[in-house]
């Protein structure tokens, strides 16, 4: 009976994606410009809510343009304090937005196509960059950019120094 619910699980876990090959190409280019808001609090709190609705909204507003993230501390728990950048890609500022530009000339980018449920976690997509990179004679940068295709794509830009 064990060993039948494992092949189930298994079986579920690979036909949403999970386990699914995370392509990295080297792009020789700089990141966009993103403009948008930074967070700093819980991940639970309402307020983070309201900031990717409004940056959803500034995405309908300007075609073409890709709900971003760059977390840059991550909480270990829900009560621990995050912060973390919610834009769009533009290439001019928006009133009252943040707005930020990247000096760096290229970038690994990761694309990742699953569900959201068996989605590799972001350590597991930063190891594979940084081998990527090792393997490539590469330095990161630090910067982890996620670039939110659909519920079920993600690329990650990783700026190369």
């Amino acid at each position: 009976m064990l060993l039948i619910l494992a092949i189930g699980s298994y079986w579920g876990f690979k036909k949403l994606g999970g386990n699914a090959p995370i392509a990295i190409q080297l792009v020789q280019k700089k990141p966009d410009n993103l403009a948008g808001i930074t967070y700093r609090g819980t991940p639970g709190n309402e307020e983070l809510g309201q900031i990717f609705i409004k940056m959803e909204t500034q995405k309908g507003l300007h075609p073409g343009s890709q709900l971003h993230t760059i977390y840059e501390v991550e909480p270990a728990g829900k009560l621990d304090t995050m912060i973390v950048f919610v834009g769009i890609n533009q290439t001019l500022p928006i009133a009252d937005l943040e707005f930020r530009s990247f000096e760096y000339d290229s970038y690994l980018l990761a694309k990742i196509k699953s569900n959201k449920w068996v989605m590799p976690g972001p350590d597991t997509v930063q190891e594979k960059l940084a081998e990527y990179a090792q393997e490539n004679n590469l330095e990161l940068s630090g910067v982890y950019i996620d670039k939110i295709i659909s519920e079920n794509e993600v690329q990650v830009i990783a700026p190369i120094k």
